[in-house]
């Protein structure tokens, strides 16, 4: 069986705000698989803001865009992954791709029917997994302590706030929208607001929590990230996760700087990658599947069809068009 895969490749590094000319679609004839190899469909490709900063440390033009895909295995010459399987594949924007196996992991075996098969790639999957190991590793969360989360609506950030209700945590949560802070709301979230539309931001976060946050789940930094720390709580923890106002700077922003709220409060600041924690995914990711399967954690999606429109769903996404996880379906 010959397949032709198409790949979305990065032409030439982002200046700036991704353009639609920074990348370029290509089409290849794919080889028959070796022994121990397969060949893989993608169902559903993911968009995420971290494709953007990682894109110029990990990348060459040329080169196909990172990112993480659920794929079905539609041919097969080892025995792990057989035929009609699922996994998580790290091979990019790519239709279709043989693989070794060393690159990919089985969805989970038990995986129930009525949940989609892209929370994955979501609540249940990288997005989930950050959200938790934030929370739990690097902010040592407890029971009675207020979290504030900005992006708050985005896939990281709608799950942490969920997990911290969760385990007992009065959660403030910013977003970019009236219906992001809307939905919000739909996930029980104490305190929201658009950060778009408030006279100050400094007085909009006292008036969420006046005593102050005890945690901080940062996924915007620059001029949120300098007000947020000054309403922190002695010895209060941060977990970096990401600062997507930075991304497509061209003129690095500038201060104020943090370091006397970290002195005189004793603030723990700590930046993280998921991977850290990877010998715990499996059993992570049972725990997140039963949440959801409990009701307790939820999981909103913003689709967009087909392969040919993933710049436009990776530029949407780096937006906040998005409200949850933004997914692009590709084969089903």
């Amino acid at each position: 069986m010959v397949l032709q895969a198409k790949s979305w490749v990065l032409k030439q590094h982002f200046e700036g705000f991704p353009k639609v000319s920074d990348f370029q679609l290509k089409e290849e004839q794919l080889p028959e698989p070796r022994d121990g190899e397969v060949v893989l469909e993608a169902q559903f490709l993911s968009v995420d803001p971290y494709m953007r900063p990682f894109s110029r440390v990990r990348m060459q033009p040329g080169d196909v865009m990172i990112g993480t895909q659920v794929a079905k295995v539609i041919q097969s010459n080892n025995p792990s992954f057989p035929v009609g399987c699922h996994v998580i594949s790290r091979c990019g924007w790519r239709t279709h791709t043989v693989s070794d196996g060393r690159d990919i992991t089985q969805v989970l075996a038990d995986w129930p029917q009525n949940v989609p098969l892209s929370h994955a790639l979501g609540a249940i999957g990288m997005p989930g997994l950050t959200a938790l190991y934030g929370l739990e590793e690097v902010c040592a969360i407890k029971p009675g302590e207020t979290l504030l989360v900005n992006a708050a609506a985005g896939a990281v950030g709608s799950v942490a706030g969920q997990i911290a209700k969760i385990k007992g945590c009065t959660v403030v949560g910013s977003a970019g929208s009236d219906d992001k802070v809307a939905y919000l709301k739909e996930l029980g979230f104490d305190q929201a607001f658009n950060y778009k539309i408030v006279s100050s931001l400094e007085e909009a976060l006292k008036n969420a929590s006046p005593e102050g946050y005890d945690c901080y789940f940062e996924n915007v930094g620059g001029h949120f990230s300098s007000v947020a720390i000054s309403q922190m709580k002695a010895f209060g923890r941060i977990a970096v996760c990401g600062g997507i106002s930075l991304y497509n700077d061209t003129i690095p922003q500038t201060g104020p700087y943090p370091h006397l709220p970290m002195i005189f409060k004793q603030l723990k600041m700590e930046g993280f990658l998921v991977g850290r924690w990877e010998h715990k995914n499996k059993e992570s990711l049972r725990r997140l599947l039963t949440w959801m399967q409990e009701g307790k954690l939820k999981c909103r999606e913003h689709v967009t069809d087909g392969f040919k429109n993933m710049p436009a769903a990776f530029m949407g996404m780096l937006q906040g068009e998005n409200i949850g996880k933004a997914i692009v379906k590709v084969f089903q």
